[in-house]
């Protein structure tokens, strides 16, 4: 037996990196996903690549700093397969902009797309897991959530709320049998990394951090995200997984 199957997912962001990854080995494991991404050309391929090996899935042009894209999503997702089980709110973005050289335009779009799409996922997607009593909502953070890190101020403080509101949510929501949880990437090749990663002396100061002797792939950020969307997870709500290497190890 697949471990998501009969559920349904929405993952955000899966046009690419972590999200594609995620939205993939969701379809393998028997979810109905629902693929959400601002560029809808790259999520609709992604839904044809789950089609022709036999899963389901739907694509969706999304904004998940709008408030309306939300409703839309939800009332899609529900007209469909009348549930929600599961949410990823992948879709980020980042900033490697010091403090001081942050404008209030910069500060505000890593606060939407971040902090802002996080919250209005769960005050839409929540209210159906009530209904349908309970579901698994898991939020991408970071290990910028983590510990301070320097010349990213915005994206820092963005993925600390991440956290933070992922625990008040898992407090408020738990008693309807809905869990909610952050994952903590670290250095992991995407195709928003891969440029750094490539670059021999940045690859070197990445390998520096971690106790694990290479960066993270895409796919095993997937398979952390699976084991808290799936029931093996079943009594584990409100806590933080770090998929570093090691680097909050040290």
């Amino acid at each position: 037996m697949n471990r998501l199957d009969n559920k349904v997912a929405i993952v955000t962001g899966a046009g690419s990196g972590m999200g594609r990854e995620e939205a993939l080995l969701f379809a393998r494991e028997g979810a109905r996903v629902i693929a959400t991404d601002i560029n809808e050309a790259a999520v609709l391929a992604v839904v044809k690549e789950i089609e022709a090996a036999g899963g389901q899935a739907l694509g969706f042009a999304h904004n998940v700093a709008s408030e309306e894209d939300w409703a839309s999503i939800v009332e899609k997702t529900l007209k469909a397969y009348g549930k929600i089980d599961v949410l990823v709110n992948n879709a980020g973005i980042s900033l490697a902009v010091g403090l001081l050289d942050t404008t209030i335009d910069q500060w505000n779009r890593v606060m939407n797309i971040n902090v802002t799409g996080n919250f209005l996922g769960m005050k839409h997607v929540i209210p159906s897991m009530i209904e349908n009593k309970g579901g698994s909502i898991v939020n991408i953070s970071s290990i910028a959530g983590l510990t301070g890190g320097s010349g990213a101020g915005a994206y820092t403080a963005s993925k600390g709320a991440v956290r933070m509101l992922t625990k008040a949510a898992a407090v408020d929501y738990g008693r309807f049998n809905i869990r909610v949880n952050s994952v903590h990437p670290g250095f992991i090749e995407t195709p928003m990394s891969a440029e750094h990663i490539q670059n021999e002396q940045m690859l070197q100061w990445f390998l520096s951090q971690t106790a694990l002797p290479r960066v993270g792939g895409a796919s095993e950020v997937a398979t952390a995200v699976l084991f808290l969307a799936s029931d093996d997870s079943s009594y584990i709500t409100g806590v933080e997984l770090p998929v570093d290497g090691g680097v909050t190890a040290k």
